[in-house]
């Protein structure tokens, strides 16, 4: 007759070989990013002029993207426009805290309007590329890099009102590192757009 400590001694077993399985078997079932997508991705950055920034921010969706220059100027603009509205909302936030200045809150409350714009054009680019047409197409794409080329103009007005020694400190710092950051995504997403064009065409 087996002991009570080892009925619970195989029991315990059994539970940590169940998990062990459900953890490989998930892992296994978890999709890794097809080689040629990733290779695909890179080769298309290469157009681009922060090539790094344009690799690492898209390579995580190879599996969307596959080898479609739709879908990767697509992930591009859609990658750009949750960074530019998580930077407003850090600018808001930021905005509201004390011993900001006024000369900075005033600064910072331009800047969210132009990143405003920024959201509003980059929408309006997602939306066009997904109803992108054969017959419309060359109408269709000079309205997207029109968009996306005014909203890369608001994002360096917005970082150029956080110039001037009267601007130095850390939120000048944290501001502009957010900006550059949204008008490089913003550029590359361009330059893809531009790729994308280009191919079509």
């Amino acid at each position: 007759m087996e002991s009570l400590s080892s009925k619970k001694f195989f029991a315990s077993l059994f539970i940590l070989l169940a998990i062990s399985s459900y953890i490989n078997s998930s892992l296994a079932a978890t999709p890794t990013p097809n080689k040629v997508s990733t290779e695909f991705i890179k080769t298309s950055c290469s157009s681009t002029t922060y090539k790094k920034l344009c690799f690492t921010s898209l390579s995580t969706y190879a599996n969307l993207i596959q080898t479609s220059p739709v879908l990767l100027a697509m992930t591009a603009i859609n990658v750009t426009l949750s960074s530019a509205k998580s930077t407003s909302t850090m600018m808001v936030n930021l905005s509201e805290s004390q011993g900001i200045s006024h000369k900075v809150a005033s600064a910072m409350k331009d800047c969210v309007e132009e990143l405003h714009d920024t959201v509003y054009e980059l929408k309006k680019s997602i939306g066009e590329m997904k109803n992108i047409k054969g017959s419309n197409f060359q109408l269709m794409i000079n309205d997207i890099q029109t968009w996306v080329s005014a909203a890369l103009t608001d994002e360096t007005t917005c970082s150029d009102g956080f110039q001037g020694k009267a601007m130095n400190g850390n939120v000048k710092t944290l501001v502009r590192a957010g900006i550059v950051n949204v008008a490089h995504l913003t550029s590359n997403a361009l330059a893809l757009i531009n790729r994308y064009a280009s191919l079509h065409g």
